[in-house]
């Protein structure tokens, strides 16, 4: 592998496989969610979107009693969420399996509670929301996490370099219209902590790149990579007043 010049998504994995969570979070922001939904022993059928390999995902089922399918669209991290809940005797109640999603390969009102960390960005927020809506039973409750606009104020550099990213960012007002729209009862929404994204993620993702730095010396595709984990890092420090992830909550109506 070290003299291979691996490409952006395959240094991507390495550098996210051997981390707790692929995102900004914390056990704390799953548990104030979840405190929002009311008697968790009614959620019989959970599934974790973009599940990663599975820091969320363990921690739901320390706290929710039903099944939890965890999907993710890497093999990889889907094979690390089924070790995890392996190690945790908790694969009696939590498989990952590898699918889109956009395309969820599942039945349809089968779920009371979908979940889903630092992902439905990847597919859109409104076409997430809309898409997920028919897999949910009526009453059904959705937790998502975006980033979202804080203020009105946006500064360029920032949101230019989420649009390269693929990103569209919105203020968390016009968010909750869009969850209106696709046919939830808007319940909660609140900005993770800075810690969520600094001591849960920035810092340990940021070892892993040294170490990648390291294994792949003199490999133009890992210098920028590790340059633009870096540029993410530097204009959150600097803008985290205007944008960050927030939570919203859901109930299917």
């Amino acid at each position: 592998m070290e003299n291979k010049k691996p490409t952006f998504l395959e240094l991507l994995i390495e550098a996210h496989i051997g981390l707790d969570r692929q995102g900004p979070g914390s056990s704390k922001t799953v548990e104030k969610a979840l405190s929002f939904l009311g008697d968790l022993n009614r959620f019989k059928n959970i599934a974790d979107l973009g599940c990663g390999t599975g820091g969320q995902t363990l921690i739901l089922a320390e706290h929710l009693s039903g099944n939890i399918t965890g999907l993710d669209m890497f093999p990889d991290f889907v094979d690390a969420l089924d070790k995890n809940a392996k190690s945790r005797n908790l694969s009696g109640r939590v498989k990952g399996i590898v699918g889109n999603m956009e395309d969820l390969p599942f039945e349809k009102d089968s779920f009371d509670l979908i979940w889903s960390e630092g992902a439905i960005d990847n597919i859109g927020f409104e076409k997430g929301l809309g898409h997920w809506r028919s897999f949910l039973k009526n009453g059904g409750y959705v937790a998502v996490t975006c980033p979202s606009w804080l203020t009105d104020k946006h500064p360029d550099e920032a949101e230019q370099f989420w649009l390269d990213a693929g990103s569209q960012l919105d203020l968390i007002g016009n968010n909750i219209a869009l969850m209106q729209k696709c046919g939830y009862q808007f319940i909660a929404a609140f900005a993770l902590d800075e810690e969520c994204w600094t001591d849960n993620y920035f810092y340990p993702r940021e070892q892993a790149i040294s170490r990648l730095v390291e294994k792949y010396k003199n490999c133009d595709t890992v210098t920028e990579y590790a340059e633009l984990n870096r540029r993410e890092v530097e204009l959150y420090m600097k803008y985290k007043q205007n944008y960050g992830y927030v939570f919203y909550i859901g109930k299917a109506v």
